[in-house]
């Protein structure tokens, strides 16, 4: 017994979190249970290791709230409607919408959703947040330069906050509007053809019949809808939704072409170590901080490392000591617009089914910066919440919203894929994962439950383990039942009187899913990668990404037997543009007596297609394809519809050009067209950039870079402002290279975080996160990422203890 006990207290002495010899800053928290001890690394990434699962994540809360504060604050404002009692009147109908739209379920089952122990987790971590607020607060003067502009402090957290849903990536209410509006405008067939709806179903395109009043569509329908979910600008012009519905509708279509993310796995025989392996880069807005951030957590059973956001417990992208998994958005229709026939005698009732019925009525208070506090009717149909109301053609209209039902917080799920062992268990944690839809990848080391060999926390197994890959599609996903042998496409309004109401919703099992394919590799890329044959047509979305991004993938991916993290590097990185390698053909043979445009076409025909940084022939490339696109949208969208159709599908237009379908193309000399657009092309750059052509080079402030500004930067002083930004940088790419950088010149999205992750040693593990850790300008971890990040580089992620130790810049002991 005292041999037992003494290897025991040996066994503890060199695996106990606070072995490390290094001195410790030791803080005192009311709520922990046990120390906890907190490594830091140069990075500036937490490495928490606690002795139970209530401190961890009580220590994950505390920890994010130390570094994004500000970022939490707004959250919790955004969240829980109280944006105006700060920003003042312009926000009302913000906090009217976030109100609205308010989940009212049951808190103790909803939390236990997202885990068998999920309320006392969330608990937890809220607890840590506040521990930070309540600590914080009492010296005021240390609050991050926010609070101070604003003249304001931070607020208490609940777990309501945790579980909003008001940042989820949603679909497509304010398409269907738009959808809508263009059909009466148009027609079904002309929005067909403007539009690249897929995958078509075997009774052909999506039904786009409008079985509502397509006049009545040309109102501020969603105003309070956007009003939520708009971001907080923090100018005196901030009105909470965009200023007017036409600017808010901007913002959507924009935000809409904004998200996309890659992510591919290849198997143990793909790769040069012989272990599946991992890439995940999410495409976001680019903004200050970051939406994600790093975070390791090790407590018993518990030991994942990767990022979520600092809003959420655990970690949505990263891995555990099994495996591996990343995430892409998949297209799942969560939402209608009903209208609805109110009635004459009594506005509060609405027609279902032949019968009236009451609309419910909940009545709140906002409270306003500087004003009396404002009284507001929160009303509901079976439906959902009421967004607009006609009283003049006596109609009513509500978004029908599968994210108000229970379990569909985003990424909350990931707590369950955190402790997942295997492709099996990461499949079922999968199916609690229901907004925002999303195309999971798994790389397992292991192809049963447990290790093989090799150590516990970190390094290579001793063994050779075939190892699994898989991809498993998510999301809540409404069943909507053909009507008369047409299919419900769920694209444009439709009436709420019982006709058109959703068959339950498919699990997600039964969403597209595979595992060890024969071809060694899997890859998304926000592209249909629905079965030609897949049984649920009724349950999956029409509108997905252009498949450029993938191809490329999985061209790079087959080029070569195995592939290492270097090679990831590379991919993550790359800049070659399939839509420039359709269109360039297209000046073979041409004849022009233009000298510049002559130059120009040369170097297009001579060209490798990457948009590198400083390349001059990206620039004239870039410079051409926009002005084709712009040439081919006057031409193929008339001038009334220009409102509602933000763009030509990418596989639209380059169709139209380059093969014999034409479409409204099809009376226009192409040659003719695209000539012009180059001589376009070179008059906007010469305006642009100069008359000397060795100017013209890609990357440049005045062509294509990022430079961020901090979100309260218009209100301060311009030295303030200016010591805050972050940036010029060169950039290249654009919208539908891998390296997705957006088409505007200054790039305002892509891959702020990026994760590579080799399954054979999990110390091998790199990442990255524009442009730092904290969002405290302050803090040496508010830019310090983004020279790595501006070269497309990484750091090491750290998961064995001795590693993390050899790179720990600060050791914190949270004490109870």
């Amino acid at each position: 017994m005292r041999l037992t006990t003494a290897l025991a207290l040996l066994w503890l002495l060199f695996t106990s979190p606070f072995a490390c010899t290094q001195s410790a800053e030791k803080l005192k928290l009311p709520g922990l249970r046990q120390p906890v001890e907190v490594l830091r690394d140069q990075w500036g990434i937490a490495h928490i290791y606690a002795q139970n699962e209530h401190d961890l994540f009580f220590a994950q809360g505390y920890n994010a709230a130390s570094d994004r504060l500000f970022q939490l604050e707004i959250w919790r404002r955004q969240a829980t409607g109280t944006v105006a009692e700060l920003l003042g009147a312009n926000e009302i109908k913000r906090d009217q919408g976030t109100r609205l739209f308010r989940f009212r379920g049951n808190l103790e089952q909803e939390l236990k959703h997202y885990h068998p122990n999920g309320p006392q987790i969330v608990g937890a971590f809220v607890e840590g947040i506040n521990a930070y607020i309540r600590q914080i607060n009492q010296t005021p003067d240390k609050l991050p330069v926010e609070f101070k502009i604003l003249k304001t402090q931070p607020g208490l957290w609940t777990p309501e906050v945790v579980i909003s849903r008001h940042q989820g990536l949603l679909e497509n209410v304010r398409s269907e509007l738009d959808y809508g509006r263009l059909v009466h405008l148009l027609g079904p067939e002309k929005v067909r053809e403007l539009a690249w709806f897929q995958p078509t179903s075997k009774t052909g395109e999506p039904d786009l019949t409008l079985h509502v009043n397509g006049e009545d569509l040309f109102q501020p329908i969603l105003q309070l809808y956007e009003a939520f979910r708009l971001p907080i600008r923090f100018t005196d012009k901030d009105r909470g939704l965009g200023a007017t519905e036409e600017e808010a509708a901007v913002w959507f279509r924009q935000e809409k072409q904004l998200v996309g993310s890659n992510n591919w796995v290849v198997s143990g025989q793909r790769s040069a170590s012989g272990f599946p392996m991992l890439a995940n880069d999410p495409h976001r807005t680019q903004a200050i901080p970051s939406l994600r951030y790093w975070v390791h957590l090790h407590a018993p059973n518990w030991n994942v490392v990767g990022a979520g956001e600092p809003t959420l417990p655990g970690v949505s992208i990263g891995h555990n000591e099994f495996g591996a998994w990343g995430l892409t958005i998949f297209e799942t229709d969560v939402e209608d617009l009903y209208v609805y026939e109110a009635n004459p005698e009594n506005a509060s009732q609405y027609k279902y089914r032949g019968k009236w019925e009451s609309v419910k009525t909940i009545f709140d208070t906002i409270r306003v910066k500087d004003q009396q506090p404002v009284p507001v009717q929160l009303k509901y149909t079976r439906h959902g919440p009421v967004v607009f109301e006609d009283a003049k053609k006596h109609t009513l209209y509500a978004v029908r919203a599968a994210w108000l039902e229970p379990g569909c917080a985003p990424y909350l799920a990931s707590l369950r894929m955190n402790q997942s062992k295997n492709w099996t268990e990461f499949r079922q944690a999968c199916t609690y994962s229901r907004v925002p839809g999303e195309n999971m990848v798994w790389a397992g080391r292991h192809s049963g439950g447990r290790p093989s060999g090799g150590r516990h926390s970190g390094g290579r197994p001793a063994s050779n383990p075939t190892g699994s890959i898989g991809w498993q599609a998510t999301g809540i996903s409404p069943i909507r039942p053909s009507r008369s042998g047409k299919n419900w496409s769920g694209l444009v309004p439709v009436p709420g009187d019982g006709r058109f109401e959703w068959g339950g919703f498919l699990p997600i099992q039964q969403l597209p899913n595979k595992a060890n394919p024969p071809e060694g590799f899997l890859a998304t890329a926000n592209n249909n990668l629905i079965p030609t044959h897949f049984p649920h047509r009724n349950a999956v979305a029409w509108e997905w990404a252009s498949p450029a991004r993938a191809h490329r993938i999985a061209e790079v991916l087959k080029s070569k037997p195995k592939h290492s993290l270097p090679d990831f590097k590379t991919l993550q990185a790359d800049y070659l543009s399939i839509t420039a390698r359709k269109l360039v053909p297209l000046l073979n043979g041409l004849q022009t007596g233009d000298e510049p445009v002559e130059w120009a076409r040369q170097q297009l025909l001579d060209w490798d297609f990457k948009l590198e940084p400083g390349s001059i022939t990206a620039a004239v490339y870039v410079a051409w394809e926009t002005q084709l696109q712009q040439a081919v949208y006057q031409l193929a969208v008339p001038e009334k519809a220009w409102n509602y159709v933000s763009g030509i599908p990418t596989e639209r237009f380059v169709s139209w050009l380059t093969s014999d379908l034409r479409g409204p193309l099809k009376t226009i000399d192409r040659d003719d067209l695209v000539l012009t657009c180059l001589e376009n092309a070179i008059a906007d750059l010469t305006k642009r950039l100069g008359y000397d052509r060795t100017h013209w080079w890609y990357g440049q402030p005045a062509n294509k870079h990022i430079f961020m500004t901090h979100p309260l930067g218009n209100l301060m002083s311009p030295q303030q402002a200016s010591d805050y930004a972050i940036g010029p940088a060169a950039r290249g790419g654009y919208g539908e290279t891998v390296n997705s950088t957006g088409n505007a010149l200054n790039q305002e999205q892509g891959a702020s975080f990026r994760i590579l992750v080799d399954t054979g040693d999990w110390d091998k593990t790199l990442g990255i996160n524009n442009p730092g850790q904290s969002g405290d300008p302050a803090s040496p971890h508010y830019r310090d990422l983004f020279p790595i990040w501006e070269k497309n580089d990484y750091f090491p992620v750290y998961f064995s203890k001795e590693k993390v130790k050899s790179v720990t810049e600060k050791r914190t002991v949270l004490e109870p």
